[in-house]
């Protein structure tokens, strides 16, 4: 027979905002992919079709990560981090390439992306050690935990994916942050590292592609070559300035219609949404991305244990390091990287990832609840 007590609390745990929230922005992101793709492409299947499988398949994740208590989920988390790392070696020896990156391994009619995957194992690994057992000293909070994200940044870079490499950096920044560092041991790092970065900045950049190189020289000289590396960026402001106050409306974007702008329905859906519904839509889809970090943020406070707390301020910390990075190459404060808008941007790896981190937030809350 069913608890009727534990099904009650279930209930009352289950955010019915936050869920609000969330299927809000997607339909944004639903609504700008549709009016940007064609409706019946040459071959395949329309773009938000795909999407919605993607989005459905996200569902059924979301609801497992919600369901399976994290506590349990956390006693494996170095297996799933093991083995994220041995997609992103896979990804390097045998994986798909595209625009001078090899970030895919393709499985039949659709490709995987593992530096998307190992993001939530990551989170899983360092709220994990941090949780789980008291860690004294900075060799312990600092050290440590930074060579287990050593191996997966240095992966990412290499393939290269600059983008989802800073994610993995910054995620481990904001858990360090969270369980709290001396500040004299960070103080040391942090000026360490400035007083290196001249001389490391050589080895940096020849280390970067050809392409990246030029986004970042387009990033620092808007006018440096506008018909070529600077062109999505350019395009971008173009699309987003020219929404104004109200925007085109649906179908009215002259940049988005007409294929100005490159990379609608990915990175740049953003642009899309700008240009259809102006400022003021803008104003409202940003609101609803500060209402879920809030609650995410009011989650972590309130979480039973150090664990539930850390995985969710790390589910935090990912999304809007996604979100920041993808809102400010879009509008020219920061260089184009590719990273997806969360929740909006097509992309299957993307999205079931994103998904299955929201439905960790709501594992957290619930057993919030439950363990009382």
């Amino acid at each position: 027979m069913i608890d009727q007590a534990m099904l009650r609390r279930s209930f009352d745990g289950f955010d019915w905002c936050f869920l609000g929230i969330i299927l809000g922005i997607i339909s944004i992101g639903m609504l700008s992919i549709y009016s940007v793709t064609p409706a019946n492409p040459v071959s395949g299947l329309p773009i938000y079709l795909k999407q919605s499988m993607w989005l459905l398949i996200g569902a059924l994740v979301f609801i497992a990560s919600a369901g399976i208590d994290y506590h349990k989920l956390s006693r494996f988390s170095y297996v799933f981090y093991g083995i994220g790392l041995i997609l992103l070696v896979i990804v390097l020896v045998a994986g798909k390439s595209s625009r001078g990156s090899q970030r895919w391994i393709p499985l039949g009619p659709v490709a995987v992306q593992p530096s998307e995957l190992v993001k939530i194992p990551l989170i899983m690994a360092l709220a994990t050690y941090y949780g789980v057992k008291h860690r004294v000293g900075w060799l312990q909070r600092l050290v440590v935990p930074g060579l287990i994200v050593l191996p997966g940044f240095l992966l990412i870079l290499k393939q290269p994916d600059l983008g989802s490499s800073l994610s993995f950096l910054s995620i481990y920044i904001v858990l360090l942050l969270s369980v709290g560092v001396k500040s004299r041991a960070f103080g040391l790092v942090v000026l360490s590292a400035l007083l290196l970065f001249p001389f490391a900045w050589g080895g940096v950049w020849g280390s970067l592609h050809g392409y990246q190189q030029e986004r970042i020289l387009s990033f620092v000289d808007p006018n440096y070559d506008p018909g070529g590396k600077g062109y999505h960026g350019l395009q971008s402001r173009i699309a987003i300035g020219s929404g104004q106050l109200l925007g085109k409306g649906l179908y009215g974007g002259t940049q988005t219609q007409f294929k100005f702008l490159p990379e609608g329905h990915t990175d740049f859906v953003f642009a899309v949404f700008a240009e259809e519904w102006g400022f003021l839509g803008v104003v409202i889809l940003l609101v609803m991305y500060g209402g879920l970090f809030l609650m995410g943020l009011e989650i972590a406070s309130k979480a039973r244990d150090t664990l539930g707390a850390l995985i969710a301020v790390g589910v935090v910390s990912m999304i809007a390091f996604g979100f920041l990075v993808n809102l400010a190459m879009t509008i020219g404060l920061a260089p184009i990287v590719g990273i997806p808008l969360p929740l909006m941007s097509y992309g299957g790896s993307a999205t079931i990832m994103t998904m299955a981190a929201l439905g960790l937030l709501f594992n957290v809350k619930r057993h919030r609840l439950t363990l009382l």
